[in-house]
């Protein structure tokens, strides 16, 4: 093993939010470095990926959440989210050797010790490696299995310069989609979605209605439609959706990031007789309801990216004592694609 430092830097939730985080919510520590115990490996990360939905987990009632698949946070607990790292320490006869890279759920901090069961192996055969900390895995699993998108629909792609649709409308593309429409919050944005991404069209919230300005991107109506966000854009979504459309949710934004609350409630008010007459299908989703798709994904990416069909928007971040102000940033909506912090 490497010689190690003796400490190394963490962030640790240093009050509970009345609203969006702001940097002072979290603070970047000195600790010791973890002794992994004797079924976990050592990892130095390289990044992590920073999610807004983490908001969710920081506010008051947070422990009495059922369902969400992110651990609720006490004051002084270090934060949590996806790493890709290298493994420098492991067990007798455990299949990972030093120098493997693998994803885990213990970023937001240097080094971690992590069950070796809680590792995934990841290849170093693409184009960039941050590729793995790239929400694509979700889209893929959404699009499809999900929605089981069929080649030459029409696809609906909200929040589609966050970090599962700056993905998803691009590998809706590669799996056959006729026809690729996002949402997002700025005409910049919406100009970059069309130019750098591929989307046909782009809808803007705060411009005219949502609804018109999706009825006038698809005349002919849209087939599937993977929301992240709720509120106006799901109701827009159902009114434009042509018959038996599916309607797959993967994410409540219009909630998680709102200006009050605690960001777990998105409610919306839908118009449940065009659910009946369209016949449509509505259902909430998480790629780890499928996670045998992790594989086929990662073999997609090798050859998605070798054949440079594929790009990874993201902004990163460099180093951990810049990470508290760029959640804020996340919060406020402030980036393009992922959020990355490269240790």
């Amino acid at each position: 093993m490497a010689i190690l430092p003796s400490t190394h830097l963490e962030t640790r939730l240093a009050r509970k939010p009345a609203g969006l985080p702001t940097a002072d919510t979290v603070q970047v520590v000195d600790a010791p470095l973890p002794t992994p115990a004797a079924d976990e490996v050592l990892v130095r990360n390289i990044a992590f990926r920073l999610s807004p939905s983490i908001r969710m987990m920081m506010g008051k009632g947070a422990e009495n959440v059922e369902g969400v698949p992110f651990p609720p946070l006490q004051i002084g607990d270090t934060l949590r989210e996806e790493a890709l790292g290298e493994v420098i320490g492991v067990p007798n006869g455990h299949a990972l050797s030093p120098g493997d890279l693998v994803i885990h759920h213990y970023g937001w901090r240097e080094y971690a010790a992590v069950p070796t069961v809680d590792c995934q192996k990841v290849s170093r055969d693409v184009a960039d490696i941050l590729l793995h900390l790239s929400h694509g895995w979700t889209a893929y699993a959404a699009l499809t299995r999900g929605l089981d998108l069929k080649a030459g629909e029409t696809v609906f792609i909200s929040s589609a310069a966050g970090a599962i649709g700056s993905m998803a409308g691009q590998i809706a593309r590669l799996l056959g989609a006729s026809r690729v429409i996002g949402s997002t919050s700025t005409r910049e944005k919406a100009d970059r979605l069309v130019a750098e991404l591929g989307y046909d069209a782009v809808v803007t919230r705060g411009a005219t209605a949502i609804a018109s300005q999706l009825k006038e991107a698809a005349p002919a109506g849209i087939d599937a439609v993977l929301d992240s966000v709720g509120g106006e854009q799901l109701c827009a979504a159902v009114e434009v959706a042509r018959e038996r459309a599916r309607i797959l949710i993967v994410g409540a934004l219009s909630g998680q990031l709102a200006a009050d609350g605690t960001g777990r409630k998105a409610p919306v008010e839908l118009d449940s007789f065009k659910l009946l007459l369209k016949k449509l299908t509505i259902r909430g989703y998480s790629a780890d309801d499928d996670p045998d798709v992790r594989k086929e994904w990662d073999n997609q990416l090798s050859r998605w990216s070798a054949a440079g069909q594929i790009r990874f928007p993201c902004e990163v971040v460099r180093g951990l004592r810049n990470a508290p102000e760029a959640l804020a940033g996340a919060c406020r909506g402030a980036f393009f694609g992922t959020v990355l912090v490269a240790l």
